[in-house]
């Protein structure tokens, strides 16, 4: 077995999962069972506080093809290509080390491309 830090073991992979922040779990996992998700969504707030955790569960539930009750089914190619990093849908920028203007425009490009997806999801972290 390959050795996995603990915050990627035990990072929350359904909404349940995801521990004080009740509030805006709810809306989300609300909004995602009566197709009601708005277009862009702002998290903020300190490091280890589930930010980029709930936006990856965020994307599963606009990708999976079961959703049940607002949670990601888990198991789909969808749900397990945005898991494993893989899905064509979910892009994430990670802002702390690609800071460059050619990393913006590479994401800009790839906006153009289509996906086999519903949704696709921009993750600026």
């Amino acid at each position: 077995m390959a050795h996995q830090a603990l915050y990627r073991r035990y990072r929350p992979q359904r909404f349940g999962e995801v521990r004080g922040q009740e509030p805006v779990v709810r809306a989300l996992r609300n909004a995602a069972a009566e197709d009601r998700v708005s277009h862009a969504y702002l998290f903020s707030g300190p490091r280890g506080t589930g930010k980029t955790s709930t936006a990856r569960i965020l994307a599963k539930v606009l990708n999976c093809e079961r959703v049940v009750d607002g949670e990601p089914c888990g198991e789909c190619e969808s749900c397990l290509a945005i898991e494993a990093g893989t899905s064509m849908d979910v892009h994430e920028l990670d802002a702390a080390s690609n800071n460059g203007v050619e990393a913006v425009r590479d994401l800009i490009s790839r906006a153009a491309i289509g996906t086999p997806g519903r949704t696709k999801v921009y993750i600026l972290d």
